[in-house]
């Protein structure tokens, strides 16, 4: 039978299409190759350098120290994490109290409440706020939040501290949580909203027991991609939190160990990724201890932001609806 004028072509692409379609993807292959083996590159380059580093100090000692001093010119060189991890933990604990709930409902609102003129306006402010240079936010931190917070709540707060930092790296990941979120909502077929509606649902109801569990693993992965972006965080905490690395003092409750909130958050610190910078820009060589020690710090960081991804990724599998 004869195809019709009209008919599609069904017949198999000619040589120079093949050729064409083969370029396509080699050019997705060796982008991803790309991808793969810088990855590779720069997990081998950490390596390395984190067992020279480990050679000359033994783990546990970096595991387990509270003194991190690696400058040889203050009288002894320490390199104990702890100090680092306390401040790194405040930081992103704090930012996620602001940036998750704030988030997640302003992404609620978009998604479920907004009209569309109120929509168009709302999300380029958020691209904005995205767009902002994170120096920016540590230098408002340092003039305006911690003068404020100084006149009306702490007077003892230090002019570094961790808590105007925490604000100002909450504030900045709202975007993408709220982005995320509103997009994982977006991707819920409206007929699940309509079967609400249908049971004599409102509107609050719909949006809170239908539509946020039916979105649930982007919500969760807009989540952990926040707290990753918080960990890795490093202008603002500089300018605003300060670069002494400080270990608060543990205080006792009926035999307990505790650290006073207030200890961490009103003084200045040091977090893993201000320690790297700080580092880097000294006079320190490479080959030495405290250089290699740079490594090591973002070895730590490496794992701690592969295991947020891997949870994201498992999340994402977990709650993933399928429409």
């Amino acid at each position: 039978m004869s195809d019709g004028p009209g008919a599609p072509d069904l017949q198999r692409p000619g040589g120079f299409q093949r050729i064409k379609e083969a370029g396509y993807g080699g050019v997705f292959v060796a982008c991803a190759a790309v991808t793969l083996f810088t990855t590779i590159a720069i997990f081998a380059t950490l390596l390395s350098d984190a067992f020279a580093f480990f050679d000359a100090v033994p783990i546990t000692e970096f595991l387990t120290s509270t003194e991190w001093s690696p400058n040889p010119a203050g009288g002894g060189q320490t390199f104990g994490i702890i100090p680092l991890v306390v401040g790194t933990i405040t930081v992103t604990i704090t930012a996620a109290f602001i940036a998750l709930p704030i988030g997640t409902l302003t992404a609620i609102y978009l998604s479920e409440y907004a009209t569309s003129r109120v929509r168009s306006i709302l999300k380029p402010l958020l691209e904005v706020l995205a767009g902002v240079p994170t120096v920016v936010y540590g230098y408002f931190a340092l003039v305006y939040v911690t003068p404020a917070l100084q006149a009306a709540l702490f007077p003892e707060m230090s002019t570094f501290n961790a808590l105007s930092a925490s604000l100002m790296v909450g504030i900045m990941t709202i975007p993408m949580v709220s982005s995320i979120s509103e997009d994982a909502m977006n991707a819920v077929p409206d007929s699940l909203r309509q079967a609400g509606y249908g049971l004599g649902a409102t509107k609050y109801e719909v949006s809170t027991g239908v539509v946020v569990p039916a979105s649930l693993s982007g919500i969760a992965s807009s989540y952990i991609l926040a707290i990753s972006r918080a960990i890795g965080e490093t202008m603002i905490v500089v300018v605003a939190m300060g670069s002494q690395a400080k270990m608060p003092a543990v205080r006792g409750f009926l035999g307990i160990p505790y650290i006073h909130p207030a200890d961490v958050l009103l003084d200045s610190g040091m977090t893993i990724t201000v320690s790297m910078v700080q580092i880097a820009g000294s006079d320190l060589t490479g080959g030495t201890v405290p250089y290699d020690s740079m490594f090591a710090l973002g070895l730590t960081l490496f794992a701690v932001t592969l295991v947020m991804n891997v949870i994201s990724d498992i999340i994402a599998q977990r709650y993933r609806e399928v429409y």
